[in-house]
């Protein structure tokens, strides 16, 4: 092949150059041209360089729910190149860019100095790590469980909650109570009855009170803290404090607690581990708690199974070794699941299980007979990370008319394709961002709504709305052939990398719905299956 400048010909290959897609008759005479066409050389040189820099700078364009047409190309797969030719090609075009180069002297590249690149960053210092019973005196956002914390105020009305700093110091408060996390290494008690257990990691952890200044090393006390009146119990190690206003530093040893009530002078009295009982007995009760929601959760688990509409429900209750048992009332209908690979790990709650998804063959394989004019499908989920440009949740096998794919991208948005049945015919709906890198690890409700009488797809994340499209495909709608946590390309013996979208993380909950549910039923999965109460936000 032949190439003059300027053609299409040569625009589509270069085109074909910088998305590695470039055919071998296409590089040979590219290759040719260049060697011969200065002017060619300088427009292939540019084009490169500016490629270069937008694949450098993947935030130079966000994403919004309006542009779906970027992600169209997720739907049909490129054209697959035989074994080897991609180092071919990548072999050739370094050939021609050598030859540009040379040519024209590394004064045409004019490069221009590299934009600042900014990371990801984050200014938590600590996080949520249990909490029974606890209602917030927040004026804004609630504290999640789990949930990492910056540095700010923590106003507990009643109950206990456990935080756990960066630095490795574990500290409980017991409503009412109120504490300033300052730093991975301080913080600061208003009020309230704290204990703290400070590993050697964490030597120079600072907690202050408006009485004192406790520095701790390797040590467990116990603080009460109340009007002009600060007491400090050690249980374990030694403890250094100063009065408020005093910089003399002074001992505490285990078994012993300092007294400091104005206007009286300093008082040392014993130890008393029974005063903060409660607060030891953190884990125990959280334990019990735990327990509790999770019987909760089966309790309303056998209710849903009755559902007409429940199609398929995973509860991931028990290890198997390869099956996983549908537990609707259409179990004769459709199969139990298939399980690939996957590793059986603890779900939301100490006694269930859950399946994790971490290699790229890890899959649970189902099959779903019939033709709906509605689907909703839910699943509890934890993502570890999202490792693809499209990370599998729920789907359909290939392309085939009137299946859905389900799915995280990236960058965090929930998304949902629905394959027409016409030719060259889909539609993509995405959410608003539903999970952030600090989400990771933590479990989360995810929902998607598909309902053809309505002519609506809608999003939901915990519970709430995510994301609403009008729905241009019509039903009915199938699945057939489908998996969790992977996807198999189906008809395509062509393996493409964009192709690989399996899921990093773990599920312990899959349900796939005939019907639309409406808001408050997406509510109430969530709710019953939530690993712990919400925090109770109560108004000051």
């Amino acid at each position: 092949m032949k190439f003059s400048f300027p053609s299409r010909e040569f625009d589509d290959a270069v085109a074909g150059v910088c998305h590695n897609s470039a055919s071998d008759e296409q590089v040979r005479g590219l290759n040719e041209l260049l060697r011969s066409d200065a002017a060619a050389r300088d427009e292939y040189i540019l084009r490169l360089e500016l490629h270069s820099r937008l694949a450098s700078e993947p935030d130079l364009f966000a994403l919004t729910n309006e542009n779906e047409v970027a992600m169209a190309a997720s739907i049909f797969p490129p054209q697959a190149r035989p074994r080897g030719t991609a180092r071919k090609l990548t072999w050739v075009v370094a050939l021609a860019a050598c030859v540009a180069i040379s040519a024209v002297g590394w004064w045409g590249l004019r490069p221009m100095p590299p934009a600042e690149r900014q990371g990801t960053t984050s200014k938590a210092v600590a996080m949520l790590d249990r909490a029974v019973d606890a209602q917030w005196n927040q004026g804004g956002e609630t504290p999640r469980l789990g949930a990492p914390l910056e540095p700010g105020w923590l106003r507990l009305k009643s109950g206990l909650a456990q935080i756990v700093f960066y630095s490795g110091a574990r500290v409980v408060i017991e409503g009412p109570a109120e504490l300033q996390v300052i730093s991975p290494n301080e913080a600061f008690c208003r009020s309230g009855r704290v204990t703290g257990d400070i590993p050697p990691q964490a030597r120079g952890f600072r907690i202050r009170t408006p009485q004192m200044n406790v520095t701790d090393v390797g040590t467990v006390f116990g603080l009460g803290i109340r009007a002009h009146r600060t007491e400090l119990h050690l249980f374990k190690g030694n403890a250094g404090f100063e009065l408020a206003g005093d910089t003399v530093k002074q001992n505490l040893r285990e078994g012993s607690a300092a007294v400091v009530e104005s206007p009286h002078p300093l008082r040392l009295i014993a130890a008393d581990r029974t005063a903060f009982a409660l607060l030891f007995n953190l884990q125990a009760k959280s334990v019990a708690d735990e327990s509790r929601r999770c019987n909760q959760w089966r309790a309303a688990s056998i209710r849903l199974s009755r559902d007409p509409s429940l199609l398929v429900r995973f509860a991931f209750e028990h290890e198997t070794d390869w099956s996983l048992p549908n537990t609707s009332s259409h179990a004769a209908t459709v199969a139990d699941g298939a399980i690939v690979g996957c590793q059986w790990i603890e779900g939301r709650w100490s006694d269930k299980r859950a399946l994790d998804f971490r290699n790229v063959n890890d899959r649970v394989r189902l099959s779903v007979p019939g033709e709906f004019e509605a689907l909703t499908v839910a699943a509890w989920v934890r993502v570890q990370g999202l490792d693809r440009k499209l990370n599998s949740l729920f789907m359909s096998d290939g392309f085939e008319h009137g299946t859905i794919h389900w799915l995280i991208r990236n960058d965090g948005v929930l998304g949902l394709t629905v394959i027409g049945h016409e030719a060259n015919q889909f539609q993509i709906c995405a959410s608003k961002p539903v999970l952030t890198l600090d989400q990771f690890g933590m479990w989360l409700h995810v929902a998607v709504v598909l309902d053809g009488r309505a002519n609506r797809a809608a999003h939901y994340a915990n519970g709430a709305p995510a994301g609403e499209k009008a729905l241009k495909i019509k039903p009915p709608f199938r699945i057939g052939a489908a998996e969790l946590g992977n996807w198999n390309v189906s008809g395509f013996p062509k393996e493409d990398p964009f192709m690989i979208r399996n899921f990093s993380g773990a599920m312990d909950e899959f349900c796939l719905f005939s019907r639309a549910l409406n808001p408050d039923e997406i509510r109430a999965l969530y709710s019953t299956g939530k690993p712990q109460p919400d925090a109770v936000a109560l108004r000051p």
